[in-house]
């Protein structure tokens, strides 16, 4: 990086808050950050949007002309250096990359995208950081809420939806009474994905049984138009659904009760937990990728365990 002295120095500079805002007000920067749907992408993008501005002393949007692939190369460096890991650092170039292609597309920039052909670390397996539940533990999450009270048939409509559908928290939070849709005789849910991207999923016999329960004691979906299908128990009403925090924490509740002990457990491990059976019970990979609401096969991959299922481990086939 000798050839980068400027680069080097810069590392140490940082934007004030008025300079960093700055950027936002630039048309196409502005309209970028505005088509980021998912408001946790949005924060980490513009994060690390400010990250790279931080780095390479960027104070005003017109800079972004001026980066090449050896900038880029160098913030990688840096990254790396700073002992981040692979998935971090995909996610940092990803939006530098994304940006780039806004303002190429807006013709804000010239040449081409500066961290096009900027290698960047091989997807690591979530095996172990995103653990999926064996069946047993399944049923018995499955079966932790009481049967009897509201509370109790709400959350095990949850837990269900969850572990027969793969969704992701934001996904349940964001489902309302009219998001149960027929489609060629067979009742669906109808899922508001990662850039607003609709899926339609057939409904799971046990969970249709789950929610149609729930709603029959709640008849929260007769008082309001347009209802959440999940609604909270305290408080207000404001007319809102559960959160996406609240299914996680109910989540961790009933894991509990259960006597289930994973470590790292949430939401997402009951989306891996859906995955992975699906595939081990031979459902298509490429189905289970609009399944999930993949945008990359590659990501699908990472629950496909089926070549370390434990109980096919020549240890059980040992015989003294």
């Amino acid at each position: 990086m000798s050839q980068l002295p400027d680069i080097q120095l810069a590392a140490e500079r940082r934007l004030t808050a008025a300079e960093f805002q700055g950027l936002a007000k630039v048309p196409a920067a502005a309209e970028w950050f505005a088509n980021l749907d998912n408001p946790r992408t949005r924060r980490a993008y513009q994060g690390d949007i400010a990250d790279v501005c931080n780095f390479l002393g960027i104070q005003a949007p017109e800079q972004f002309r001026e980066v090449t692939r050896a900038h880029v190369l160098a913030w990688r460096t840096q990254l790396e250096q700073r002992a981040l890991s692979g998935a971090t650092i995909r996610r940092k170039l990803a939006a530098l990359a994304s940006l780039f292609d806004h303002l190429l597309e807006c013709n804000a920039v010239a040449g081409g995208n500066p961290v096009h052909g900027v290698k960047r670390p091989k997807i690591e397996s979530n095996e172990g950081k995103t653990p999926a539940l064996g069946d047993h533990q399944a049923k018995a999450l499955l079966e932790a809420p009481d049967a009897t009270s509201i509370k109790g048939k709400r959350d095990r409509a949850i837990i269900a939806v969850l572990l027969y559908h793969g969704l992701r928290r934001e996904e349940a939070a964001g489902l309302g009474v009219t998001d149960l849709q027929e489609r060629r005789g067979i009742k669906h849910l109808c899922v508001h994905g990662k850039g607003g991207k609709l899926r339609y999923l057939p409904l799971h016999p046990v969970a249709a049984e789950r929610i149609y329960a729930y709603l029959e004691s709640s008849g929260h979906h007769l008082e309001q138009e347009k209802a959440p299908l999940f609604m909270p128990l305290r408080g207000r009403r404001t007319g809102a659904g559960v959160s996406a925090n609240g299914i996680y924490a109910l989540v961790g509740e009933y894991a509990r009760a259960a006597g289930i002990e994973v470590a790292g457990l949430g939401v997402h491990g009951l989306r891996a937990t859906a995955a992975t059976n699906a595939l081990e019970n031979e459902a298509d990979i490429a189905k289970v990728q609009q399944w999930l609401g993949h945008a990359n096969i590659s990501t699908t991959r990472i629950y496909d365990r089926r070549q370390n299922r434990p109980e096919d481990s020549p240890t059980f086939r040992v015989k003294y």
